[in-house]
C-alpha cells in the first residue's frame, strides 16, 4: 500500500511528505546507546518510539534498513572533548576490562528491549568495529581542508567549515552563541577555537582504548561514529536519523558538519527527534543521578515506585504521549497506563470470541481509516490509541448486545486490531511476552470465588466481591455464559 505519510522534520521545523530517496525503500538510523550502565526509561523511548516507526514503515510497504549503532569507545565524560572516556572509567571502578563492561551492558540493554518488545534493528554496529572506517573519514576531512592536526588530536576547523556551508542548520544555533556557551579559557586549549570538536583525539598514558592512526594513539570523537557507520551502511545521504531531542546539540549538529566536511553533501533528509522522559520537571539520565532502572520499574524496586509495572505497561505509557511531547513520571501516570493497557488487552480477548450478526450499526471501514491517519500524521499514536478505544468501546457493546456487526465487518475489526495493536503499536500480553499475567490469574480466582458464593445462595458475600471490585475500579458483568470482567474508563 502506497501512504502519504507525514514527518515532523527537525532540520525544516515542519512536517513534511515522506519520499524515500530509492522508491518503496528507507534507510534509518537510530543513536544507541552508550553501554556503560543499565538502561533505563530514558533509553526506552527512542527505542519504542523509532520501534513503532520501524513497524509502521514496513506495515506500509516499505523494504526499511534499520541502523542502531552500540557506543563502545570515544564517548568522554560531560559529552566533551575533555575528561574520562564513560566505559574505562566504569572498568577501572568494576576492576575489569572496558570490552567486559561493554559485553555485560550490551547484553543488559538487549534483554530490556526483549522486555519491552522492541524488534531487533536490521543492523547493529559497534564504534569499535569500525575504526578504519573513522580514520579514513578524518583523513578526507583533512584533506578537503576542513580540520586540523595538532598535538597527535585532529580536530573540526568550525570557523572553516562555516564559510562554506552553514553551521548550526539543525539546532538553530550560530557560532557567536556557541563561544557563549563555552567554558574554555584563552590559552589554555590547543583548539583554534572553542566552538571547535575533536574527529580523533590523542591518547593520553592512562588511556585505556587505544588505536593506532596516521596521527598516533588514540581513539575516534564521539560523534565521528555515527557518520562513518550511517555513511557505511546506509549511503552518503539517507532518508531518516532518529534520535533524543537531548543529542541535537552537540551530537547531531557536529554529524551534519563531519558529512559535509567529507562528502560535500547533506547526510539525512528527515531528521526526527523523541523528547525527553522528566522526573520532577527535570530530564531523567544518567549524567543527572535521577534515573530509574528498566529492571527497577519491572520490579519494584525503586524508592520512588510504589509497586512493580509491567513492560507493556511502560510501553503503553510512553505510546499514549506523541514521541516530540515530553512526558513526566508519576505513580499515578503508570498506573493509568496499567489499567489503560488491561482494558485494551482484555477488549483484543473478547474481540476474539465476539458472535455476528445479520447487520452492523458500526462502520468499521470509518474506524480503520482515521487509525491510519493517524499514523500518517507523524506518527502520531496517542490519537491512534484514542481511536482504537473507541474501538473497545463498540467491542463491549456488541458483547453486551448493544450494538451489532455483521461476519465481514467483524473479521475487520478483528484485522484493524490485530494491525494496530500487535503489529504496529507492538503490544503483547504478559503471557505472551514470556512474562506471568498474574492479574489475569488472580481475577479468574476472584470470579470463581464469587461464582462458588452464588452457587452456596451467599449473596451478600458475591456482591461485596463485586462492589469491592467497582471501587478498585474493576468491573464484573454477568451473562448467561458465565462472568467476565474489564477495566472501568
Amino acid at each position: 500500500m502506497s501512504r502519504k505519510i507525514q514527518i515532523y522534520n527537525t532540520l525544516s521545523r515542519k512536517k513534511e511528505k515522506f519520499n524515500p530517496i530509492v522508491e518503496n525503500h528507507v534507510g534509518m538510523y537510530v543513536c544507541g546507546p552508550t553501554v556503560y550502565g543499565d538502561p533505563h526509561l530514558g533509553h526506552a523511548r527512542p527505542a519504542i518510539t523509532f520501534d513503532v516507526v520501524f513497524r509502521y514503515l514496513k506495515h506500509s510497504d516499505y523494504k526499511v534498513r534499520y541502523v542502531r549503532n552500540i557506543t563502545d569507545a570515544g564517548h568522554l565524560e560531560n559529552d566533551d572533548d575533555e575528561g574520562e572516556d564513560k566505559i574505562a572509567k566504569k572498568a577501572r571502578l568494576e576492576q575489569l576490562e572496558p570490552m567486559e563492561i561493554v559485553q555485560f551492558y550490551t547484553l543488559s540493554y538487549h534483554k530490556a528491549m526483549q522486555a519491552l518488545n522492541c524488534l531487533a534493528p536490521s543492523i547493529e554496529p559497534r564504534a569499535t568495529g569500525h575504526i578504519i572506517e573513522q580514520i579514513e573519514m578524518v583523513k578526507q576531512i583533512l584533506k578537503n581542508g576542513f580540520a586540523y592536526e595538532v598535538n597527535s588530536s585532529v580536530y573540526l576547523d568550525v570557523n572553516k567549515y562555516n564559510e562554506t556551508y552553514p553551521y548550526g542548520t539543525l539546532s538553530g544555533r550560530n557560532i557567536e552563541d556557541t563561544l557563549e556557551g563555552t567554558r574554555e579559557l584563552d590559552g589554555q586549549s590547543e583548539k583554534k577555537s572553542p566552538v571547535d570538536f575533536a574527529i580523533w583525539k590523542k591518547a593520553n598514558p592512562e588511556h585505556i582504548m587505544r588505536w593506532t592512526s596516521p596521527w598516533g594513539e588514540g581513539f575516534p570523537g564521539w560523534h565521528m561514529e555515527c557518520s562513518a557507520m550511517s555513511e557505511k551502511y546506509l549511503g552518503k545521504t539517507f532518508d531518516i536519523h532518529g534520535g533524543g531531542m537531548d543529542l541535537v546539540f552537540p551530537h547531531h549538529e557536529a554529524e551534519i558538519a563531519q558529512s559535509n566536511a567529507c562528502n560535500d553533501c547533506n547526510p539525512v533528509n528527515y531528521w526526527m527527534h523523541n523528547n525527553m522522559i522528566t522526573i520532577d520537571g527535570k530530564k531523567m539520565g544518567k549524567s543527572l543521578g535521577n534515573f530509574i532502572n528498566l529492571e527497577e520499574f519491572f520490579n519494584g524496586t525503586h524508592d520512588k515506585l510504589e509497586r512493580e509495572y509491567s513492560p507493556m505497561t511502560i510501553r503503553f505509557f510512553i505510546l499514549q504521549a506523541h514521541y516530540r511531547s515530553t512526558v513526566d513520571f508519576s505513580n499515578e501516570a503508570l498506573k493509568a497506563a496499567d489499567k489503560g493497557f488491561t482494558k485494551l488487552m482484555n477488549a483484543m480477548e473478547a474481540l476474539q470470541n465476539l458472535k455476528s450478526s445479520g447487520n452492523s450499526t458500526y462502520d468499521v471501514n470509518e474506524l480503520d481509516q482515521k487509525c491510519y491517519s493517524a499514523m500518517d500524521d507523524d506518527f502520531n499514536t496517542p490519537i491512534l490509541i484514542a481511536h482504537l478505544f473507541d474501538g473497545v468501546r463498540i467491542i463491549n457493546s456488541v458483547k453486551d448486545g448493544k450494538e451489532s456487526l455483521n461476519a465481514t465487518d467483524l473479521e475487520k475489526l478483528k484485522t484493524l486490531f490485530n494491525n494496530f495493536v500487535t503489529d504496529i503499536l507492538g503490544f503483547i500480553s504478559a503471557k505472551e511476552s514470556g512474562g506471568n499475567d498474574l492479574t489475569s490469574e488472580v481475577m479468574e480466582l476472584v470470579l470463581q470465588l464469587r461464582g462458588n458464593a452464588k452457587k452456596n445462595d451467599d449473596f451478600d458475600t458475591a456482591d461485596l466481591i463485586r462492589d469491592e471490585l467497582d471501587k478498585s475500579g474493576i468491573q464484573i458483568k454477568d451473562s448467561r455464559e458465565g462472568s467476565s470482567w474489564e477495566v472501568k474508563n
